[in-house]
């Protein structure tokens, strides 16, 4: 990761999620912000399920390719956006739950391009069950209009 990190990291990763409306539509709240890992939680809710009751793999990717996106705008210069160019995802168990945690965390930071890794996690009684894996592939932007960090 960059050796000296942003001192603002956390207010330019909370400033921006407070902008994505879609983390507002399905409920998600950021709840831990740190250099190179970032999580994402909310409630299980009906409207969000595909027929059979589960989440629906849709809002899962869209909640891991957050995480992953802000863990990896932690690690970037002040002066830089972040845009995902790629992700893989892995639904290993039904999405079921009372809540679900989302966790990005950077596995290889570059100067253009950053790779982060996600996990979800389905919370209910008893321990957290991973319910997906995520790798996902970010651009670092720089000077272009209508780009905020």
């Amino acid at each position: 990761m960059n050796e000296k990190p942003d001192e603002n990291f956390r207010e330019r990763v909370t400033g921006s999620f407070a902008r994505q409306n879609v983390m507002h539509t399905i409920g998600a709240e950021l709840t831990k912000v740190d250099y190179g890992v970032v999580e994402i939680e909310m409630p299980f809710r009906a409207d969000l399920t595909q027929q059979h009751g589960f989440l629906h793999a849709g809002i899962l990717s869209t909640a891991l390719d957050s995480a992953c996106g802000y863990a990896a705008l932690s690690v970037m210069p002040e002066d830089a956006a972040v845009l995902t160019i790629e992700f893989k995802i892995n639904l290993l168990s039904p999405g079921r739950g009372d809540r679900f945690l989302f966790r990005g965390e950077v596995t290889k930071p570059g100067s253009t391009i950053i790779v982060s890794d996600g996990r979800a996690y389905a919370i209910s009684d008893g321990p957290a069950k991973l319910i997906a894996s995520m790798t996902g592939t970010m651009m670092v932007v720089r000077g272009r209009e209508g780009f905020d960090g």
